[in-house]
């Protein structure tokens, strides 16, 4: 083979190796050389932005990605909408034009009687008075309250945003309008089925 067939032979050979790596172009034609992403890679990029909150972290999410759709499922759950919400955008930001499906439960972490310390209850009071519930100055009452309010942001049959929560002596009032009369129940159920109530008045009212 002489030395001008052997080039053009190695140039053939290059050129096509070449065409092989490539993947698509941009609008001035120019061709990029890009592996496609998986599965797998977008989980672990999903994975490592939620993994930098050290509360996400600690909820362990499970992750369900489809790199070919751009699409991706969390499920579990995290102690706050606040942190919800945060997992979701932290996921987005994986990768551009994410779509995430957000199957997270919120679902607050109790705390024992004997571990509600009065800075936790200071921290309860100053909650209750924000959204207008009325609680004694009594650690007990305030760790009823947060138990409470707890169950019914974690019940997707009440709307606890809408339900007012006084705790006075171990007797729960509950005030504010549900939808439904299903809803007025549940919501006395949660709070009668909590540990160191006495008794609830059930004062909500049914508004459509």
């Amino acid at each position: 083979m002489n030395r001008s067939l052997l080039v053009t032979v190695i140039a053939l050979v290059l050129t096509m190796g070449f065409m092989g790596c490539e993947r698509g172009g941009d609008e001035s034609g120019r061709v990029e050389s890009k592996a496609a992403l998986s599965n797998s890679d977008l989980e672990n990029h999903i994975k490592a932005k939620i993994n930098g909150d050290e509360q996400l972290k600690a909820a362990d999410l499970s992750i369900i990605a489809d790199a070919k759709k751009k699409e991706a499922t969390l499920s579990g759950a995290v102690e706050s909408e606040a942190l919800r919400s945060k997992a979701v955008e932290l996921a987005k930001s994986a990768h551009s034009g994410l779509t995430v499906n957000d199957l997270i439960d919120v679902k607050p972490r109790e705390i024992a009687r004997k571990d509600f310390t009065e800075d936790l209850a200071k921290e309860e009071w100053e909650k209750a008075k924000q959204v207008g519930d009325q609680v004694s100055k009594r650690v007990e009452d305030a760790w009823i309250h947060a138990k409470i309010v707890a169950k019914l942001v974690g019940t997707a049959d009440t709307p606890a945003r809408d339900i007012n929560v006084d705790v006075v002596r171990n007797v729960v009032t509950l005030r504010g309008k549900v939808s439904t009369a299903e809803e007025k129940s549940e919501a006395e159920r949660v709070a009668q089925e909590t540990e160191g109530v006495e008794r609830v008045e059930n004062q909500l009212k049914v508004s459509a």
